[in-house]
């Protein structure tokens, strides 16, 4: 008996790591201190001593069982880029800039080459939104996981200057609630995707007139990264909320301050065909949608109304479609009839109000 009968392939490990090493060091800048395949990732944080308050943020978080559509296709290196995006730009909300990213992979059996397109996937994400990868953990779990399951996740560490920090409270009365487009379903409501389509007994194969590609296709659009744009827009923008588990209003809400209202209009913006499609297939009422999806709306600012023209530009040359859909006030009443949400993510904030029809 040994590690390798025991179901633990420490060779086909290290091949894994050989495979994905020139695509981690891509992500490396001169602040990687001694490269991949320590026991800790080395950063130099010289150039905080220039902040003032130097501030770290940091986020972790996974791409849930998105990986199921990964894996029924054998396509492996998007879901990587899903990581970085429900990760790093958790950090970017608050205004601060990654620093430095790991992950871990968790498998039932290694397989060099699909650990290596994961991490590739996972560099990719971090290389374009400016963040280092620095090093990572896999794992295999034989007798727990089945022999090609596997899940992951990530971690990030970034940082603000205590001067630029955003947050509810730098939010103002009037401020404009600005949405910046999703490139579909992100990260988020894949129980429920999956649900609906087992039900309805699609395939991931069947072409969708409406998605203009196969279901499968659709389902795995990579989540956009917003990380770049944020940050250069960042000195017009009091707030930004990432669209993630729950919705948007529940997400909103999260970075109001006390007393404030967001009032969103429901019909200001084209909620894209995934949504409507996988709403209507699975008998899904909007109500229960808006809690679950981001509905197109990934990404929201909160901005004074003379500096929406600005991130606009800034949007479309980023190739992101931007919308104003509401606005905020203080000491308001909601809409007669709107739906109101707060309280969410055990968070004691401001309130947002939905009205109209998407």
């Amino acid at each position: 008996m040994d590690y390798a009968r025991a179901g633990v392939d420490v060779a086909a490990g290290d091949r894994a790591v050989e495979l994905m090493k020139s695509s981690v060091r891509a992500t490396h800048g001169p602040e990687v201190i001694g490269g991949a395949g320590g026991f800790a990732g080395l950063f130099d944080a010289s150039a905080l001593l220039g902040m003032s308050r130097p501030i770290l943020a940091s986020s972790t978080d996974g791409v849930g069982t998105k990986i199921e559509i990964a894996r029924a296709l054998d396509i492996h290196h998007t879901i990587g880029r899903d990581l970085v995006a429900m990760v790093v730009d958790d950090l970017v909300v608050c205004g601060a800039r990654p620093l430095f990213m790991t992950d871990y992979i968790a498998c039932g059996r290694v397989v060099p080459e699909r650990i290596a397109e994961i991490v590739r996937g996972i560099a990719e994400g971090c290389a374009e939104t400016g963040t280092a990868l620095t090093g990572g953990e896999t794992a295999e779990h034989p007798g727990v996981m089945a022999e090609d399951e596997y899940d992951l996740a990530g971690a990030a560490t970034g940082v603000v200057d205590g001067p630029e920090l955003r947050g509810p409270e730098r939010v103002e009365d009037g401020d404009v609630v600005v949405s910046l487009a999703s490139s579909g379903l992100h990260s988020n409501g894949y129980s429920l995707v999956r649900r609906i389509i087992a039900d309805a007994g699609w395939s991931l194969e069947r072409e969708v007139p409406e998605f203009g590609r196969t279901l499968g296709e659709e389902l795995l659009e990579p989540t956009r990264l917003y990380t770049r744009l944020c940050l250069e827009a960042l000195p017009a923008v009091h707030a930004y909320a990432h669209v993630t588990g729950g919705g948007l209003a529940a997400n909103l809400a999260r970075v109001l301050p006390e007393g404030a209202l967001a009032v969103v209009e429901r019909g200001r913006w084209e909620v894209p065909p995934v949504f409507r499609v996988l709403c209507g297939l699975g008998g899904v009422d909007w109500r229960a949608a808006e809690d679950t999806f981001n509905l197109g709306a990934g990404m929201l600012a909160l901005l004074p109304a003379d500096a929406v023209a600005h991130l606009s530009s800034l949007a479309a040359a980023a190739g992101v479609d931007a919308h104003v859909i509401g606005r905020v006030s203080f000491g308001s009443e909601p809409p007669a009839g709107a739906r109101v949400v707060a309280g969410t993510k055990g968070v004691t904030a401001g309130a947002v109000a939905l009205v109209g029809e998407y």
